[in-house]
């Protein structure tokens, strides 16, 4: 494994060259080096992942944890310290897989999407910069580290959002990114520090903590605001506002960060985290499934309404995740028999959606390619003239609408059975969910390919350069092979996917367990699916939508507020802009300005007017000097004779 310090050595190389070196280079130039660099790291990701799953497991039946590479960067104690290095288990490992595979995918369809852009050079230096943050991020070998690069994956996260940084509403978009995520990360620094003080390391796993006095009642305080960092980064509510405008970006990056790999940050802390929660704070772990059951069924309202495809792909991703915080919370042991179903269902889930996920945005980033809008209003039809885009796109909302044999039918199926084992209301609290899901995704699927067919002239889309609204004709027409492959490579994994006996390589306690589909949950979900999938054929496969029109303006108001997100943005702006800038901030800058300023302006002023009173006594005049000096020997001597 002495090879895997090339899995983030390479990327951080190659955002050096493009970095530094890619104005000197052509567009071509600079893609060649980026894709080829990530297919390298690729290739070691899958080389790693082969030879640490197939290495013979332990005496308890499970994979060994391996840290091939580590040094103590700054100790505290013999067992606080901030340690830098590279851990292998089943969790980053798998996500060595999902991470390279996607932003490989991503640099290839990049080749086609972003041609011809300003700042290609620059584009592909930043993804390259983002992957060996992710990558570091997960292989990290505690919590400190992990923070460390999970505030670079922000950074990225900003410098790629606001890619066309001559577009107000992408610079917007990327500050708005930023600012929620570094609210959520305070909670996490302040939960790392807590856990380190009480716990006595910065490790994931109970074995390595030395608990003060009073520290087994601080870490579940300590693990709580963990979560909140984690909630910022996977977009739970009400820390989701930065997800659906960062689709000002790129829609290379949508499907890169913002689908597959950053948003699902989150759950990876929580599962990393997971034997802790489990021996320390079972019931904030509780709390985190109600907290995704919300956040899942609030997405899932909004996706239902949206008109602009990457959102209704947004939204749909938060839902998603909401799946995976699900699957985690309703854990109540480590024993995946016994209560530990949903910590592997949701690393099942989350791979298998990365892939899935991804495709949708890909495919979307096709069709914007094609249309140059982001507006159903602006498509239908499409399947006519672009049939590979047509194909890929359907797979991908089978999957996610839980169709078998579609990889997401088996994932979302293991967090339905783990849900119904934690609660029969959680089980159908995101069955329902789950029939929202099909229900949304095939009514962007017709909306996008079947219905009427608008006059073809593009408008204003993310892959015009800058921003420029210039109306141009549309000739209509399959997306360049670059763009293409990448499509039909995931839609191929997303119909294999689901065939991997994934609880033999990742289970709750390391050991290998069979997946079985509980067939009154499989049955019943996959019905649900099939009902919700014929009501979206039945009012959004014609050209015309009476039924959707009809109940649009019967629940007009619903409706309405659905579309604005439930106004929880409007909430932010008031509470921000009214409340916190007017009535704290203003009055703060005001003492500020007036006392503060006024204080230390008085000083100077005073300085001044003091210096220029006694400058004189400075004259440079040696007579003047003596005559001083006499003055002072002469009342010194008065002054000790009396």
């Amino acid at each position: 494994m002495e090879l895997t310090i090339l899995i983030l050595l390479l990327p951080f190389l190659s955002f050096l060259i493009l970095g530094i070196g890619g104005k000197w280079m052509s567009h071509r130039t600079a893609g060649t080096i980026g894709t080829l660099i990530l297919g390298a790291v690729a290739v070691l990701s899958y080389v790693t992942a082969f030879q640490y799953f197939s290495a013979p497991r332990l005496e308890d039946g499970t994979f060994a944890t391996l840290i091939p590479y580590n040094f103590t960067w700054l100790p505290f104690t013999e067992t606080l310290r901030f340690d830098l290095g590279i851990l292998l288990d089943p969790i980053s490992v798998m996500m060595l897989i999902v991470i390279s595979t996607v932003s490989l995918m991503v640099h290839i369809y990049s080749f086609g999407y972003m041609k011809g852009e300003t700042g290609f050079q620059r584009y592909y230096a930043f993804l390259s910069l983002f992957t060996m943050s992710m990558l570091g991020l997960v292989v990290a070998t505690n919590i400190f580290q992990m923070y460390l690069f999970w505030e670079l994956v922000g950074v990225n996260s900003y410098l790629l959002i606001g890619f066309y940084y001559t577009k107000p509403a992408a610079i917007a978009a990327s500050k708005k990114a930023f600012i929620v995520t570094r609210f959520a990360d305070l909670g996490f620094l302040i939960g790392i520090l807590i856990y380190g003080y009480y716990g006595g390391t910065f490790g994931f796993t109970p074995d390595t903590v030395s608990l003060i006095s009073g520290g087994a009642s601080m870490l579940p305080l300590a693990l709580g605001l963990m979560f909140v960092g984690g909630a910022g980064k996977s977009a739970m509510f009400p820390l989701h506002i930065w997800l659906p405008d960062a689709m000002e970006g790129p829609t290379p990056v949508s499907a890169l960060i913002h689908a597959a790999t950053m948003v699902v940050a989150g759950v990876y802390l929580v599962a990393r985290m997971f034997p802790l929660f489990i021996a320390y704070a079972p019931d904030v772990l509780h709390m985190i499934a109600w907290v995704g059951a919300f956040t899942a069924f609030y997405a899932a309202s909004v996706a239902c309404v949206q008109s602009d495809i990457k959102r209704v792909l947004a939204f749909s991703t938060i839902s998603q995740i909401g799946f995976m915080m699900v699957a985690l919370g309703v854990c109540t042991s480590m024993d995946p028999h016994e209560g530990g179903l949903g910590y592997m269902a949701s690393m099942f889930h989350l791979f298998t959606h990365a892939m899935f996920k991804a495709l949708l945005f890909l495919g979307a980033g096709s069709i914007i390619h094609a249309v140059h809008s982001n507006e159903m209003s602006a498509m239908g039809g499409l399947r006519k003239y672009m049939p590979i885009t047509h194909w890929t796109f359907l797979i991908a909302c089978l999957a996610i609408a839980g169709i078998p044999p579609f990889s997401g039918f088996f994932s979302k199926d293991e967090i339905l059975a783990a849900c119904f084992q934690y609660s029969p209301v959680m089980g159908w609290v995101m069955t329902v969910i789950a029939a929202m899901t099909a229900f949304y995704m095939f009514r962007l699927y017709y909306g996008i390919f079947w219905g009427k067919e608008p006059s073809r002239a593009s408008s204003h889309s993310d892959h015009t350069p800058h921003g420029n609204q210039e109306a141009a004709p549309c000739h209509l027409h399959e997306s360049p092979l670059a763009m293409t492959f990448p499509l039909m490579f995931l839609a191929a994994v997303t119909c294999g996917a689901g065939f991997i006996p994934f609880g033999h390589f990742i289970s709750s306690n390391g050991e290998s367990y069979s997946i079985h589909l509980d067939p009154s949950v499989a049955i019943t979900s996959v019905v649900i699916a099939i009902i919700s999938i014929a009501v979206a054929t039945w009012m959004y496969k014609n050209a015309r939508q009476p039924v959707a029109d009809s109940l649009a303006k019967q629940f007009k108001g619903l409706h309405k507020a659905a579309y604005n997100r439930f106004y929880i943005d409007d909430i932010y702006q008031f509470v921000t802009h009214k409340i916190i800038f007017r009535c704290i901030s203003t009055p703060i800058a005001w003492f500020d300005r007036h006392v503060v300023d006024g204080f230390f302006d008085f000083l100077a002023w005073a300085t001044n007017t003091t210096s220029d009173e006694i400058r004189g006594l400075q004259s440079g005049q040696v007579q003047q000097y003596a005559y001083v000096f006499l003055c002072g020997a002469l009342a010194l001597i008065l002054l000790l004779v009396l």
